[in-house]
Protein backbone atom coordinates (compact mmCIF):
# COMPACT_ATOMS: atom_id res chain seq x y z
CA UNK A 1 0.00 0.00 0.00
CA UNK A 2 0.77 3.23 -0.53
CA UNK A 3 2.80 4.81 2.34
CA UNK A 4 0.72 7.77 2.21
CA UNK A 5 -2.50 6.18 2.65
CA UNK A 6 -1.02 3.79 5.26
CA UNK A 7 -0.45 6.89 7.85
CA UNK A 8 -3.57 8.47 6.77
CA UNK A 9 -5.41 5.55 7.27
CA UNK A 10 -3.82 5.10 10.71
CA UNK A 11 -5.06 8.97 11.58
CA UNK A 12 -7.92 8.49 10.48
CA UNK A 13 -8.66 5.46 12.23
CA UNK A 14 -7.84 7.61 15.77
CA UNK A 15 -9.33 10.53 15.04
CA UNK A 16 -12.88 8.84 14.52
CA UNK A 17 -12.10 6.97 17.76
CA UNK A 18 -11.43 10.45 19.67
CA UNK A 19 -14.57 12.25 17.59
CA UNK A 20 -16.78 9.10 19.34
CA UNK A 21 -15.14 9.11 22.96
CA UNK A 22 -16.04 12.98 23.04
CA UNK A 23 -19.43 12.53 21.30
CA UNK A 24 -20.10 10.94 24.62
CA UNK A 25 -18.71 13.44 26.90
CA UNK A 26 -19.58 16.73 25.58
CA UNK A 27 -23.12 17.32 25.46
CA UNK A 28 -24.25 16.75 28.80
CA UNK A 29 -21.56 19.61 29.63
CA UNK A 30 -22.70 21.62 26.69
CA UNK A 31 -26.76 21.83 27.36
CA UNK A 32 -26.27 24.59 30.08
CA UNK A 33 -25.34 28.12 28.82
CA UNK A 34 -22.14 29.37 30.31
CA UNK A 35 -21.66 32.53 32.18
CA UNK A 36 -19.27 35.05 30.45
CA UNK A 37 -16.22 35.92 32.12
CA UNK A 38 -15.50 39.61 32.37
CA UNK A 39 -13.29 40.98 29.95
CA UNK A 40 -9.55 41.84 32.29
CA UNK A 41 -9.29 45.70 32.21
CA UNK A 42 -5.55 45.79 33.64
CA UNK A 43 -4.16 47.73 31.01
CA UNK A 44 -6.55 50.22 31.30
CA UNK A 45 -6.31 50.36 35.22
CA UNK A 46 -2.40 51.01 34.62
CA UNK A 47 -2.89 53.52 32.34
CA UNK A 48 -5.27 55.14 34.79
CA UNK A 49 -2.88 55.25 37.25
CA UNK A 50 -0.39 56.74 35.26
CA UNK A 51 -2.31 59.37 34.23
CA UNK A 52 -3.01 60.21 37.57
CA UNK A 53 0.47 60.25 38.88
CA UNK A 54 1.19 62.85 36.29
CA UNK A 55 -1.01 64.94 37.03
CA UNK A 56 0.23 64.62 40.68
CA UNK A 57 3.61 65.27 39.72
CA UNK A 58 2.16 68.41 38.11
CA UNK A 59 0.28 69.87 40.65
CA UNK A 60 3.29 69.03 42.83
CA UNK A 61 5.75 71.04 40.69
CA UNK A 62 2.98 74.10 39.91
CA UNK A 63 3.55 74.29 44.02
CA UNK A 64 -0.23 73.19 44.21
CA UNK A 65 0.81 69.88 46.54
CA UNK A 66 3.93 69.66 48.66
CA UNK A 67 6.38 66.86 48.89
CA UNK A 68 4.17 65.33 51.55
CA UNK A 69 1.16 65.25 50.35
CA UNK A 70 2.61 63.69 46.77
CA UNK A 71 4.24 60.94 48.87
CA UNK A 72 0.83 60.42 50.32
CA UNK A 73 -0.92 59.88 47.01
CA UNK A 74 1.86 58.46 45.30
CA UNK A 75 2.03 55.38 48.09
CA UNK A 76 -2.33 55.59 47.73
CA UNK A 77 -2.32 54.80 44.22
CA UNK A 78 0.40 51.88 44.11
CA UNK A 79 -1.57 50.42 46.69
CA UNK A 80 -4.65 50.50 44.93
CA UNK A 81 -2.99 49.46 41.75
CA UNK A 82 -1.77 45.97 43.42
CA UNK A 83 -5.39 45.54 44.85
CA UNK A 84 -6.89 46.34 41.64
CA UNK A 85 -4.53 43.55 39.64
CA UNK A 86 -4.70 40.95 42.76
CA UNK A 87 -8.56 41.29 42.71
CA UNK A 88 -8.84 40.58 38.70
CA UNK A 89 -6.47 37.97 39.03
CA UNK A 90 -9.15 36.38 40.96
CA UNK A 91 -12.14 37.02 38.63
CA UNK A 92 -10.01 35.76 35.81
CA UNK A 93 -9.98 32.13 37.71
CA UNK A 94 -13.38 32.17 38.59
CA UNK A 95 -15.07 28.86 37.91
CA UNK A 96 -17.81 29.87 35.18
CA UNK A 97 -19.58 26.78 34.44
CA UNK A 98 -19.96 23.37 33.07
CA UNK A 99 -19.85 24.46 29.41
CA UNK A 100 -16.44 25.81 29.81
CA UNK A 101 -15.54 22.47 31.29
CA UNK A 102 -16.90 20.90 28.27
CA UNK A 103 -15.02 23.51 25.89
CA UNK A 104 -11.47 22.43 27.92
CA UNK A 105 -12.19 18.75 27.56
CA UNK A 106 -12.72 18.95 24.05
CA UNK A 107 -9.60 20.80 24.00
CA UNK A 108 -7.66 18.35 26.45
CA UNK A 109 -8.64 14.55 25.24
CA UNK A 110 -7.25 14.93 22.08
CA UNK A 111 -4.30 16.47 23.07
CA UNK A 112 -3.75 13.99 25.59
CA UNK A 113 -4.82 10.92 23.59
CA UNK A 114 -1.80 11.81 21.17
CA UNK A 115 0.29 13.44 23.41
CA UNK A 116 0.59 9.73 25.34
CA UNK A 117 0.70 8.04 22.04
CA UNK A 118 3.66 10.49 20.97
CA UNK A 119 5.15 10.06 24.31
CA UNK A 120 4.95 6.29 24.69
CA UNK A 121 3.97 5.01 21.20
CA UNK A 122 6.03 5.19 18.52
CA UNK A 123 4.78 6.64 15.85
CA UNK A 124 7.66 7.03 13.24
CA UNK A 125 7.50 3.54 12.65
CA UNK A 126 4.16 4.01 10.84
CA UNK A 127 6.07 5.88 8.22
CA UNK A 128 9.19 3.84 8.37
CA UNK A 129 6.95 0.33 8.17
CA UNK A 130 4.86 2.13 5.22
CA UNK A 131 7.72 3.12 3.33
CA UNK A 132 9.89 -0.07 4.19
CA UNK A 133 6.92 -2.13 2.24
CA UNK A 134 7.11 0.29 -0.50
CA UNK A 135 10.46 1.38 -1.20
CA UNK A 136 12.69 -1.75 -0.06
CA UNK A 137 16.49 0.39 -1.17
CA UNK A 138 15.18 3.26 1.08
CA UNK A 139 14.48 0.93 4.20
CA UNK A 140 18.10 -1.12 2.88
CA UNK A 141 19.73 2.28 2.99
CA UNK A 142 18.04 3.31 6.59
CA UNK A 143 18.98 -0.23 7.95
CA UNK A 144 22.80 0.83 6.73
CA UNK A 145 22.68 4.19 8.57
CA UNK A 146 21.80 2.65 11.23
CA UNK A 147 24.61 0.20 11.03
CA UNK A 148 27.12 3.12 10.47
CA UNK A 149 26.13 4.65 13.68
CA UNK A 150 27.09 1.60 15.94
CA UNK A 151 30.26 1.47 13.86
CA UNK A 152 30.58 5.05 14.93
CA UNK A 153 29.87 3.96 18.39
CA UNK A 154 31.98 0.92 18.22
CA UNK A 155 35.06 3.48 17.16
CA UNK A 156 33.97 5.65 20.46
CA UNK A 157 34.30 3.32 22.83
CA UNK A 158 37.48 2.08 21.31
CA UNK A 159 38.27 5.15 22.37
CA UNK A 160 37.37 5.56 25.81
CA UNK A 161 39.18 2.38 26.41
CA UNK A 162 42.75 3.94 25.19
CA UNK A 163 42.27 6.64 27.12
CA UNK A 164 39.31 5.87 30.02
CA UNK A 165 39.83 9.92 31.10
CA UNK A 166 39.21 11.41 27.59
CA UNK A 167 35.98 13.39 29.12
CA UNK A 168 35.18 14.15 25.08
CA UNK A 169 35.01 10.66 23.85
CA UNK A 170 32.71 9.87 26.83
CA UNK A 171 30.22 12.76 26.29
CA UNK A 172 29.93 11.67 22.58
CA UNK A 173 29.16 8.61 23.52
CA UNK A 174 27.11 9.46 25.81
CA UNK A 175 25.08 11.20 22.80
CA UNK A 176 25.05 8.83 20.37
CA UNK A 177 23.76 6.27 22.68
CA UNK A 178 20.79 8.75 23.46
CA UNK A 179 20.80 9.78 20.40
CA UNK A 180 19.57 5.70 19.28
CA UNK A 181 17.58 5.05 22.44
CA UNK A 182 20.24 2.87 23.92
CA UNK A 183 19.14 4.96 27.44
CA UNK A 184 21.22 2.22 29.99
CA UNK A 185 24.57 2.64 27.82
CA UNK A 186 24.14 6.89 27.59
CA UNK A 187 23.65 6.92 31.41
CA UNK A 188 26.91 4.88 32.31
CA UNK A 189 28.76 6.83 29.55
CA UNK A 190 27.39 10.46 30.73
CA UNK A 191 28.13 9.34 34.41
CA UNK A 192 32.17 9.03 33.12
CA UNK A 193 32.16 12.00 31.40
CA UNK A 194 30.45 13.85 34.24
CA UNK A 195 33.70 13.02 36.79
CA UNK A 196 35.64 14.42 34.28
CA UNK A 197 34.28 17.71 33.28
CA UNK A 198 31.93 18.16 36.19
CA UNK A 199 31.15 22.24 35.25
CA UNK A 200 30.28 21.66 31.15
CA UNK A 201 26.64 22.72 30.92
CA UNK A 202 25.79 20.00 28.13
CA UNK A 203 27.27 17.38 30.04
CA UNK A 204 25.40 18.03 33.20
CA UNK A 205 21.88 18.23 31.12
CA UNK A 206 22.73 14.89 29.38
CA UNK A 207 23.32 13.12 32.06
CA UNK A 208 20.38 14.86 33.92
CA UNK A 209 18.19 13.26 31.31
CA UNK A 210 19.31 9.78 31.03
CA UNK A 211 19.30 9.51 35.04
CA UNK A 212 15.11 10.79 34.68
CA UNK A 213 14.66 8.41 32.42
CA UNK A 214 16.33 5.14 33.84
CA UNK A 215 13.62 6.61 37.06
CA UNK A 216 10.53 6.42 34.96
CA UNK A 217 11.10 9.89 34.00
CA UNK A 218 10.61 11.54 37.00
CA UNK A 219 13.01 14.74 36.90
CA UNK A 220 12.96 15.46 40.39
CA UNK A 221 15.88 15.38 42.85
CA UNK A 222 19.37 15.15 41.54
CA UNK A 223 18.62 15.05 37.91
CA UNK A 224 16.53 18.95 37.84
CA UNK A 225 19.30 20.27 40.24
CA UNK A 226 21.93 19.12 37.56
CA UNK A 227 19.85 21.00 35.29
CA UNK A 228 19.40 24.33 37.38
CA UNK A 229 23.22 23.86 37.47
CA UNK A 230 23.76 23.76 33.97
CA UNK A 231 21.37 26.76 33.49
CA UNK A 232 23.16 28.90 35.69
CA UNK A 233 26.13 28.73 33.44
CA UNK A 234 24.36 28.30 30.47
CA UNK A 235 21.06 29.99 30.32
CA UNK A 236 20.39 29.38 26.88
CA UNK A 237 20.93 25.41 26.92
CA UNK A 238 18.78 24.05 25.22
CA UNK A 239 18.15 20.77 26.27
CA UNK A 240 18.47 22.20 30.41
CA UNK A 241 15.39 24.85 29.36
CA UNK A 242 13.27 21.61 28.26
CA UNK A 243 14.27 19.39 30.89
CA UNK A 244 13.26 22.28 33.48
CA UNK A 245 9.87 23.05 31.79
CA UNK A 246 9.09 19.27 31.79
CA UNK A 247 10.02 19.12 35.70
CA UNK A 248 7.45 22.34 36.47
CA UNK A 249 5.13 20.39 34.40
CA UNK A 250 5.40 17.61 36.00
CA UNK A 251 5.12 19.17 39.71
CA UNK A 252 2.20 21.49 38.46
CA UNK A 253 4.24 24.58 38.63
CA UNK A 254 2.31 25.57 34.95
CA UNK A 255 3.38 29.32 35.17
CA UNK A 256 7.33 28.47 35.70
CA UNK A 257 6.96 25.78 33.17
CA UNK A 258 5.43 27.80 30.50
CA UNK A 259 8.59 30.13 31.16
CA UNK A 260 10.71 28.01 30.30
CA UNK A 261 9.19 26.82 27.03
CA UNK A 262 8.76 30.63 26.00
CA UNK A 263 12.52 30.80 26.60
CA UNK A 264 13.23 27.73 25.07
CA UNK A 265 11.31 28.57 21.64
CA UNK A 266 12.76 31.94 20.87
CA UNK A 267 15.72 29.40 20.52
CA UNK A 268 14.42 27.42 17.86
CA UNK A 269 13.94 27.83 14.35
CA UNK A 270 9.93 28.88 13.70
CA UNK A 271 9.50 26.40 11.37
CA UNK A 272 10.70 23.02 12.74
CA UNK A 273 8.59 20.70 13.77
CA UNK A 274 10.25 20.80 17.56
CA UNK A 275 9.83 24.14 17.30
CA UNK A 276 5.92 23.84 16.80
CA UNK A 277 5.37 20.85 19.89
CA UNK A 278 7.23 23.21 22.13
CA UNK A 279 4.73 26.11 21.21
CA UNK A 280 1.87 23.55 21.83
CA UNK A 281 3.59 22.70 25.45
CA UNK A 282 3.96 26.12 26.21
CA UNK A 283 -0.02 26.89 25.03
CA UNK A 284 -0.35 24.13 27.73
CA UNK A 285 1.08 25.59 30.50
CA UNK A 286 -0.16 28.63 30.47
CA UNK A 287 -3.94 28.00 30.02
CA UNK A 288 -3.40 25.41 33.02
CA UNK A 289 -1.19 28.45 34.78
CA UNK A 290 -4.90 30.38 34.53
CA UNK A 291 -6.85 27.51 35.67
CA UNK A 292 -6.95 24.39 38.01
CA UNK A 293 -3.37 25.32 39.93
CA UNK A 294 -2.44 24.37 43.26
CA UNK A 295 -0.42 25.19 46.62
CA UNK A 296 0.92 28.77 45.79
CA UNK A 297 -1.05 30.72 42.66
CA UNK A 298 0.03 32.78 40.66
CA UNK A 299 -2.03 36.03 40.56
CA UNK A 300 -0.71 37.47 37.26
CA UNK A 301 -2.44 38.21 33.89
CA UNK A 302 -0.04 37.31 30.87
CA UNK A 303 2.21 39.83 29.79
CA UNK A 304 0.92 41.28 26.58
CA UNK A 305 1.79 40.23 23.29
CA UNK A 306 5.08 42.14 21.76
CA UNK A 307 5.82 43.35 24.72
CA UNK A 308 7.42 40.43 27.08
CA UNK A 309 11.12 40.11 27.31
CA UNK A 310 13.19 37.15 27.70
CA UNK A 311 14.03 37.07 31.91
CA UNK A 312 17.28 35.18 32.76
CA UNK A 313 16.23 31.87 34.32
CA UNK A 314 18.65 33.09 37.55
CA UNK A 315 15.54 35.88 38.39
CA UNK A 316 13.64 33.42 40.20
CA UNK A 317 13.37 33.19 44.10
CA UNK A 318 12.65 29.58 45.86
CA UNK A 319 12.23 28.93 48.94
CA UNK A 320 9.85 27.63 52.09
CA UNK A 321 7.48 29.80 53.88
CA UNK A 322 6.56 28.53 57.48
CA UNK A 323 4.84 30.02 61.00
CA UNK A 324 5.71 30.44 64.03
CA UNK A 325 4.56 27.99 66.60
CA UNK A 326 2.90 30.51 68.56
CA UNK A 327 0.87 31.35 65.85
CA UNK A 328 -0.04 27.94 64.59
CA UNK A 329 -3.19 27.47 66.37
CA UNK A 330 -4.19 31.25 65.29
CA UNK A 331 -5.43 30.74 61.51
CA UNK A 332 -8.08 28.41 59.80
CA UNK A 333 -7.90 26.38 56.69
CA UNK A 334 -9.94 29.00 55.31
CA UNK A 335 -7.68 31.93 55.24
CA UNK A 336 -5.36 33.21 52.88
CA UNK A 337 -2.03 33.32 52.48
CA UNK A 338 -0.56 36.20 50.06
CA UNK A 339 3.08 36.46 49.33
CA UNK A 340 4.91 39.73 48.06
CA UNK A 341 7.91 41.02 46.60
CA UNK A 342 8.50 44.28 46.38
CA UNK A 343 11.95 46.34 45.71
CA UNK A 344 13.95 47.53 48.56
CA UNK A 345 12.50 51.34 48.17
CA UNK A 346 8.50 49.65 48.42
CA UNK A 347 5.77 50.48 45.97
CA UNK A 348 4.23 47.95 44.03
CA UNK A 349 4.64 44.53 44.49
CA UNK A 350 6.74 43.06 41.37
CA UNK A 351 5.22 39.86 41.93
CA UNK A 352 2.23 38.17 43.99
CA UNK A 353 1.09 34.74 44.74
CA UNK A 354 -1.79 33.15 46.65
CA UNK A 355 -2.46 29.68 48.57
CA UNK A 356 -4.69 28.70 51.09
CA UNK A 357 -3.64 28.49 54.87
CA UNK A 358 -3.81 24.72 55.42
CA UNK A 359 -0.47 23.03 56.19
CA UNK A 360 2.96 24.67 56.81
CA UNK A 361 5.51 24.72 55.48
CA UNK A 362 4.49 26.33 52.00
CA UNK A 363 6.91 26.13 48.90
CA UNK A 364 7.07 28.69 46.61
CA UNK A 365 8.65 30.06 43.45
CA UNK A 366 8.38 33.94 42.48
CA UNK A 367 10.13 34.68 38.54
CA UNK A 368 8.98 37.04 36.25
CA UNK A 369 5.80 35.25 35.32
CA UNK A 370 4.11 36.75 38.25
CA UNK A 371 4.54 40.35 37.32
CA UNK A 372 1.16 41.86 37.96
CA UNK A 373 2.69 44.66 35.40
CA UNK A 374 5.17 43.78 32.72
CA UNK A 375 7.48 47.13 33.28
CA UNK A 376 7.91 46.02 36.84
CA UNK A 377 9.29 42.76 36.97
CA UNK A 378 11.59 40.49 39.54
CA UNK A 379 14.63 40.90 37.00
CA UNK A 380 14.74 44.33 37.00
CA UNK A 381 15.88 44.44 40.83
CA UNK A 382 18.60 42.66 42.52
CA UNK A 383 17.59 42.54 45.70
CA UNK A 384 13.60 42.53 46.70
CA UNK A 385 11.63 42.45 50.56
CA UNK A 386 9.35 39.80 50.75
CA UNK A 387 6.31 40.08 52.82
CA UNK A 388 4.16 37.04 53.69
CA UNK A 389 0.54 37.48 54.86
CA UNK A 390 -2.28 35.51 56.31
CA UNK A 391 -5.40 37.33 55.68
CA UNK A 392 -8.56 36.70 57.35
CA UNK A 393 -10.86 38.76 55.17
CA UNK A 394 -9.29 36.99 51.99
CA UNK A 395 -8.06 40.31 50.77
CA UNK A 396 -4.69 41.51 50.01
CA UNK A 397 -4.47 44.41 51.33
CA UNK A 398 -3.63 43.74 54.95
CA UNK A 399 -5.94 44.53 58.26
CA UNK A 400 -5.52 44.26 62.17
CA UNK A 401 -5.17 41.33 63.49
CA UNK A 402 -3.63 39.24 60.34
CA UNK A 403 -0.79 37.40 60.86
CA UNK A 404 2.56 38.29 59.19
CA UNK A 405 6.31 37.86 58.57
CA UNK A 406 8.83 40.01 56.47
CA UNK A 407 12.43 39.56 54.88
CA UNK A 408 14.37 42.09 53.93
CA UNK A 409 17.19 42.45 51.22
CA UNK A 410 16.70 38.62 49.17
CA UNK A 411 18.73 38.81 46.45
CA UNK A 412 17.13 37.79 43.43
CA UNK A 413 18.08 34.40 42.14
CA UNK A 414 18.39 32.94 45.70
CA UNK A 415 17.38 29.65 46.57
CA UNK A 416 16.09 28.25 50.11
CA UNK A 417 14.86 31.33 51.61
CA UNK A 418 12.91 30.83 55.24
CA UNK A 419 10.45 33.25 55.49
CA UNK A 420 8.49 32.70 58.81
CA UNK A 421 4.85 34.63 59.84
CA UNK A 422 6.07 35.59 63.64
CA UNK A 423 3.95 38.74 63.96
CA UNK A 424 0.32 40.35 64.32
CA UNK A 425 -0.43 43.20 62.22
CA UNK A 426 -1.87 45.85 64.57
Amino acid sequence: MNPFWSVSLFWIAAVACVAIALAFVLPPLLRKKAATAKAARRDINIAVYRDQMQEMEADRAGGLLSEEQFQAGKLELEARLAEDALTMADAVMAPVASRRLGFSLAGVLPVAAFGMYFWLGNPSSLIAIAEAQANPPIAAEAVKGEHDIMKMIQKVEEKTKTDPNDGEAWTMLGKTYAAVGHWPEALHAYEKALKLKPDVPAVMTGYAEALAISRNRVLKGEPIQLVLKALEKAPDDMKGLELAAISNFQDKNYAQAAYYFKHLLKLLPPESPYAQDIAEAQKEATRLSRGSMTGMDNLADQAPAGKDKAASPGATLHGKVDISPAFKGKFSDKDVVFLFARSAEGGAPVAAIRATAGKFPLEFELSDAMAMNPDNKLSNFKEVTLTVRISKSGQPMGAAGDLEGTLSGVKVGAKDIKLTIDKVRP
